[in-house]
């Protein structure tokens, strides 16, 4: 995909300059700025490490049902 095909997720401006920020960039940028949130998090021992693992893994199996073992209404 070349850059004038990348789909833009938002704008920005500041001054008189604007930027346009793809998906991938946003994606990228929440990506980095969640796992320095949980490195603190744990660093400061204000959470464990495990019990994030084992909480993720819940939401995962109650939120993301595969298709193809959901019944049909």
């Amino acid at each position: 995909m070349s850059d004038s095909e990348k789909r833009v997720a938002l704008t920005i401006t500041y001054g008189n300059q604007r930027r346009d920020i793809t998906f991938d960039e946003l994606t990228l940028s929440n990506n980095f700025a969640l796992e320095a949130i949980v490195k603190l998090l744990v660093d400061k021992k204000l959470i464990d490490l495990k019990e994030l693992q084992e909480t993720m893994e819940h939401i995962s199996k109650e939120r993301y049902i595969d298709p193809s073992k959901q019944e049909s209404k």
